[in-house]
């Protein structure tokens, strides 16, 4: 997938959030957020098969790097339909660079997902409004994962460029912090599910299931 897709994907996903509650703009509040932090991934499955039609199976080792560059970071559009309930969307890229011993292992020259894993998603959330400037809340999300692969398989067969890979999901739980009428902060956890089914240039695929898990700290801007 080329990146003017990718950028299509967000603003589609922008304008169903916005249509998804009802229009009443005395009950409404709007959030745009902003985060980075250090993004980590467990061991997942690797299904491969070659550009010959041989299929091998392989544990994958992750490594997150969340501050080299290119940063793991996301952002998200939050409209609350009241002091409770609110939706948005949330795109967040990830990264994952397959470690020394899976190198070794699975013969590649290159295995990663890493401008980035990124991944979209519609998300439902829950606040618990106080007396504090401090609010609690949780979200979940579903949609789309569309990675940047990085890949060379052990024949020599190279493949650099965005893919759709499947549908995705996300969770957080956080706290945010009410510096003033427009501005807050916030620390959560935060975590991702993706589908990564990828077509390998000059024959062959790959697939995966991915979960990253992240502590994120941010700002947001509420109008």
């Amino acid at each position: 997938m080329h990146m003017p897709r990718t950028i299509g994907f967000v603003v589609l996903a922008l304008g169903l959030a916005s249509s998804i509650v009802a229009p009443s703009a005395e009950a409404m509040e709007n959030e745009f957020s902003i985060y980075g932090g250090i993004q980590e991934s467990p061991h997942s499955t690797v299904d491969f098969t070659d550009a010959n039609g041989a299929s091998t199976r392989f544990r994958a080792g992750w490594d997150g790097l969340s501050f080299e560059m290119p940063p793991y970071y996301g952002f998200r559009y939050t409209r609350w339909t009241n002091d409770r309930f609110g939706w948005g969307v949330e795109f967040s890229h990830e990264k994952v660079y397959a470690d020394n011993a899976t190198m070794a292992v699975s013969g590649f020259g290159a295995l990663e997902l890493t401008d980035g894993l990124n991944i979209l998603t519609i998300n439902a959330w829950r606040r618990w409004h106080n007396d504090s400037a401090w609010t609690p809340y949780v979200g979940a999300g579903i949609g789309v994962a569309i990675p940047h692969v990085d890949a060379v398989t052990p024949l020599g067969n190279a493949t650099y460029g965005y893919q759709y890979t499947g549908l995705a999901g996300r969770w957080a739980a956080g706290l945010s912090y009410e510096v003033n009428d427009s501005w807050s902060i916030f620390a959560e956890y935060g975590g991702t599910y993706s589908q990564n089914d990828i077509d390998l240039d000059g024959g062959g695929s790959m697939s995966t299931d991915i979960i990253t898990n992240a502590l994120n700290i941010g700002l947001t801007f509420s109008y």
